[in-house]
């Protein structure tokens, strides 16, 4: 497995992060450990979560996925091959929300504790909270980097002026810096990261695990008709996918998945991991078969012939 840098840091990440999303939501603790177990015995290390997955399923409180994850850490005796990223910032509660310093330190603690570990690799803000000033967010982090609890820092849904200050606040300060983004991207939303987030990632060596790398399935295939919206919990979303530009992506998809002898998820998936920017996009799955079909697509090198097909579909 070629391992790539994360941003700047020290971290050495396979090129696919299993999101944790779906960990006490669509997937029950004894499918997740399954799950985890053939990642990481397929040779990929990065796995993202976050503090409020999965709050919003009935009879849920938030905690759920790192309450999974943290006992199949200490089952499975596998922390030391696994980089663990997780996340705060979105809301847990009517005062527990935010990236203030208070917030911050009081949040990691219920991570850890989680987690069953005593350090996270990589702690990122879930998103962006202008209420509180860049720096007192950094110097929170560094407090944290300089305990041992946090060894790296990364933003989610960060705008890229905002990332920008606050690499730039880093530097004037001393603090650690975001060495990795958490922006929304695949072949049919590729506008926002594209115009100005991407160039300014690799101008300042900014690391990029993507999310919903397959539209939240859309670019899986199996969502072509109004008949097809019912077959998961997130059929309904997919209504906005199905215009004149979802169909001609998966048009491409399928004519490139059928040269390749392979399907159309795992050619999405390969077109992202082709793209220089991008670290590791972010992958969920619900059983064995959807994950290794999502393995193949981190294992399939594209030619150019077809990256271009793809781009003139996606454009």
């Amino acid at each position: 497995m070629n391992l790539r840098r994360l941003g700047r840091s020290s971290l050495q990440v396979a090129p696919l992060a299993f999101g944790g999303n779906v960990f006490g939501w669509t997937v029950d603790e004894a499918t997740s450990f399954k799950l985890l177990d053939q990642f990481v015995s397929a040779g990929f290390n990065l796995i993202d979560t976050a503090n409020t997955y999965s709050r919003w399923a009935p009879g849920n409180s938030g905690g759920e996925s790192e309450t999974i994850i943290g006992k199949w850490l200490r089952q499975s005796r596998k922390r030391e091959q696994v980089i663990i990223a997780t996340k705060v910032g979105m809301e847990m509660g009517p005062q527990d929300k935010g990236l203030g310093k208070p917030y911050i330190l009081r949040s990691v603690e219920d991570s850890l504790r989680r987690l069953q570990t005593d350090y996270i690799d990589l702690y990122q803000s879930h998103r962006d909270d202008t209420a509180t000033p860049l720096a007192e967010t950094l110097e929170a982090y560094a407090q944290l980097v300089q305990q041992g609890k946090v060894r790296f820092i990364g933003a989610s849904n960060f705008a890229a002026q905002r990332l920008e200050e606050s690499l730039a606040t880093s530097q004037q300060r001393g603090y650690p810096r975001y060495e990795s983004l958490q922006p929304e991207y695949n072949l049919y939303e590729r506008a926002g990261f594209e115009a100005a987030l991407e160039p300014s990632c690799v101008e300042q060596g900014v690391g990029v695990i993507c999310y919903y790398a397959l539209a939240a399935g859309f670019l899986s295939g199996k969502y072509r008709s109004e008949a097809d919206l019912a077959q998961s919990v997130r059929g309904a979303g997919m209504k906005k996918f199905m215009n004149p530009r979802g169909m001609r992506i998966l048009d491409a998809l399928d004519e490139v998945a059928r040269q390749q002898q392979t399907t159309p998820a795992s050619v999405a998936l390969a077109w992202l991991i082709a793209r220089p920017s991008i670290t590791a996009p972010i992958v969920s799955a619900t059983n064995s078969a959807q994950l290794a079909e999502l393995i193949a697509g981190a294992r399939l090198q594209l030619d150019q012939g077809s990256i271009e097909r793809l781009n003139q579909a996606s454009a």
